[in-house]
């Protein structure tokens, strides 16, 4: 009898704990008022965006924050020691950067060279948003046809690189990759780059 009712005890320890568990998972989930409680995507990001601005504010290009949030999550959404990946636009290998104060500072630099000659030669935002991945070569490129980005053009300039150097832009070998056979870059960098920088602005 003792067993049964110590049995019954811990039985109902368990439903208890299992209870209060649960009672917390979704006051966590949803919040005390009963709304569901958003988790933000961006969060990552987002931690970085006055360190972003402060280095922005150097060159005078804080206005553009947001696309530099935007662009961070689309390289590594905000995490390890190379947040930007801006090693390669140093001229060092990739994740060489282990710090992301540094990965910060090189980010901005690189995108404030491309950014001031983009401005040079008169091309649109998204050019120059779409040379912090394909280098300043792709602003000559855009330049000379039209001034303004797409990403069909992005597609032709990433061809031409891969002709230069066919047994390094490669996606891995693999045709299954969406950038196949425009393995130099992403041209769809600037359109993600855009949507994400809507959505953190909340538009």
């Amino acid at each position: 009898m003792n067993r049964i009712k110590k049995w019954m005890r811990n039985f109902m320890l368990v439903v208890m704990i299992a209870t209060i568990g649960l009672t917390g998972l979704v006051i966590f989930l949803w919040g005390e008022g009963g709304a569901p409680r958003q988790i933000d995507p961006y969060a990552h990001v987002k931690k970085y965006e006055p360190a972003l601005r402060s280095e922005l504010a150097q060159y005078g290009l804080e206005q553009q924050t947001d696309v530099l949030v935007a662009l961070m999550y689309q390289e590594s959404q905000g995490r390890g020691g190379d947040p930007m990946q801006a090693s390669e636009s140093a001229g060092l290998p990739p994740n060489t950067i282990k710090d992301p104060e540094q990965s910060i500072r090189q980010g901005v630099r690189h995108f404030h060279n491309v950014y001031t000659y983009g401005k040079k030669k008169h091309v649109d935002m998204a050019t120059i948003i779409q040379a912090y991945n394909m280098g300043p070569g792709y602003i000559d490129f855009v330049a000379a046809h039209g001034q303004k980005h797409s990403e069909e053009l992005a597609r032709q300039y990433s061809a031409i690189q891969v002709q230069k150097a066919p047994n390094v832009y490669t996606c891995g070998d693999d045709q299954g990759n969406f950038r196949y056979p425009y393995c130099y870059g992403d041209f769809s960098y600037t359109t993600k780059i855009l949507r994400v920088e809507s959505k953190i602005k909340g538009e």
